[in-house]
């Protein structure tokens, strides 16, 4: 028999209390099915309409006036050779098959693919570089569509990182931090700037595709765009590109939305029970992720719907946009969409560009996927209206070695991985077009001007959002945490309008 002073559900609610705490003992963090996080909103009513003011921001932030509003990052897991794209170095080749000089190598920390080479024999890039547009940029000939828009990009040559395998580089560059377990940017920016749409999350995650068939793949994982130690209702959402984009999203056959609304209901008052007993903010999370996935069934369908895109912009993104689900042009158009609607941080992950081996056949294949999308991206936000308040970066993890790793021939090489100095651009959200930051030697080996590094590309990121990274910081286990750590780092004001 019930007591009257209980409520009906009292016994389930203690049971899920028991079981929560059970499963935060030895999950907390998981992003599950949808933090699964198909939560962007935990208080207050959010405005439904993208681009307008945000909701669930920390009080004080911005710290002054933004330049971006949201940023769409696209990452080359397994880091492009700057010398093939970026970095021209004509004096090299003079000196194919040469060995890198002990002065220029420094007794550099090698990887252990190449550091039992007999020797470091130089490898000259095979690809021819022009100048373009009004700045003069160089432009590997493998980039043709992004070569058109030098004059829209900011090129940092000068980048550099202590990291020197990949799984420790790209979770540096993404949290911070090159162990997993911190925050990574996109959910930094979700969790201080809040949410600009109450239908879609405000970090969404997009895994875009590779074809050839040699590409050397590093493997990825949701620790990448987790939320760390906040609440997991900051991290990202990974939409799929086949079959339903989010899964378990869809009610299952035979439960009408009216039955799915009043499931939801019960669930709710099931958690608040939980949240009043033991008082977990996780809790409020989770109702908060389940009325997003209620509201994500009628706007995802309408996001993923590319039907009434115009031609045109089809022909700006290309064939593999429309023939090929989950292809980078496809991605670089689903960014523009989420982007469109008041999606905060969308973050796409292009594979194989670890060119181990096999250089001048993978290279071009690999640049090829991502030339006109890019171009097409930058172009498309251009003409809406939407790149000046949108940061557009695209980045690997590190860059490569200009010797070549194995056997070099004037036709086959590969390169190892390379810390000191690589390149990577960035567009729109206050960043100043048609300029070069930065320099490296005539071996693409060390910086010789105007250093950029990994938390100095953090920090200025965060300012273009209207944040002073020295100031916006969580406390965990008593200590204020940073995004950018708690080493040196600066803005790169000379890339900045």
């Amino acid at each position: 028999m019930i007591r009257p002073s209980h409520h009906p559900i009292d016994a389930i609610a203690q049971f899920m209390a028991r079981e929560e705490t059970r499963r935060q003992f030895f999950a907390k963090g998981a992003q599950g099915i949808g933090a699964i996080a198909l939560a962007s909103l935990l208080a207050g009513k959010a405005t439904a309409q993208a681009g307008a003011a945000a909701t669930g921001a920390i009080p004080g932030l911005p710290h002054f006036a933004p330049k971006a509003k949201r940023c769409i990052y696209l990452h080359l897991v397994g880091a492009p050779p700057q010398m093939e794209t970026w970095d021209y170095k004509p004096a090299m080749q003079n000196m194919f098959d040469k060995d890198l000089p002990e002065s220029i190598r420094q007794g550099q920390r090698l990887t252990t693919m190449t550091s039992n080479q007999s020797r470091f024999p130089i490898a000259p890039s095979i690809f021819k570089f022009a100048q373009y547009g009004k700045s003069g940029t160089w432009v590997s000939e493998l980039l043709p569509y992004t070569a058109r828009m030098v004059d829209d990009i900011a090129v940092i040559r000068s980048m550099h990182t202590e990291a020197i395998n990949h799984e420790p580089a790209i979770t540096f560059f993404q949290t911070g931090f090159m162990i997993a377990g911190r925050p990574c940017i996109g959910a930094w920016l979700n969790y201080g700037l809040g949410s600009m749409n109450e239908n879609l999350p405000a970090f969404v995650v997009l895994q875009a595709k590779h074809y050839h068939t040699k590409a050397n793949v590093q493997a990825i994982s949701a620790r990448l765009w987790s939320a760390g130690f906040l609440s997991g209702k900051y991290a990202g959402v990974s939409l799929r590109s086949s079959g339903d984009p989010v899964l378990f999203i869809n009610n299952p056959d035979g439960v009408s939305p009216e039955v799915r609304r009043g499931m939801l209901d019960g669930l709710a008052q099931m958690n608040q029970l939980t949240f009043d007993k033991l008082a977990d903010p996780e809790t409020r999370t989770r109702i908060a992720q389940y009325e997003m996935a209620f509201r994500m069934q009628s706007s995802v369908p309408e996001l993923t719907d590319t039907s009434k895109e115009p031609e045109t912009t089809w022909k700006m993104y290309g064939d593999d946009a429309r023939s090929k689900p989950g292809s980078f042009a496809q991605t670089c158009l689903m960014a523009r969409r989420l982007a469109e609607r008041g999606v905060r941080f969308v973050q796409v992950y292009h594979r194989g560009w670890d060119v181990h081996a096999n250089l001048p056949e993978v290279l071009p294949s690999q640049c090829k996927e991502i030339d006109q999308p890019c171009w097409a991206l930058v172009q498309d936000l251009k003409q809406r209206g939407m790149l000046d308040d949108t940061l557009v970066i695209l980045a690997g993890e590190f860059g490569r070695t200009i010797y070549s790793q194995g056997k070099l021939t004037a036709t086959d090489y590969g390169r190892d991985h390379h810390p000191r100095c690589f390149s990577l651009w960035m567009a729109g959200g206050g960043i100043k077009g048609g300029i070069v930051h930065g320099e490296t030697d005539e071996f693409s080996y060390n910086i010789v001007k105007d250093p950029v590094h990994v938390r100095d590309f953090q920090a200025t990121i965060l300012h273009q959002f209207g944040i002073d990274h020295e100031r916006f910081s969580y406390n965990y286990q008593g200590l204020n945490v940073r995004l950018t750590g708690v080493e040196k780092a600066q803005v790169v004001k000379e890339i900045l309008t």
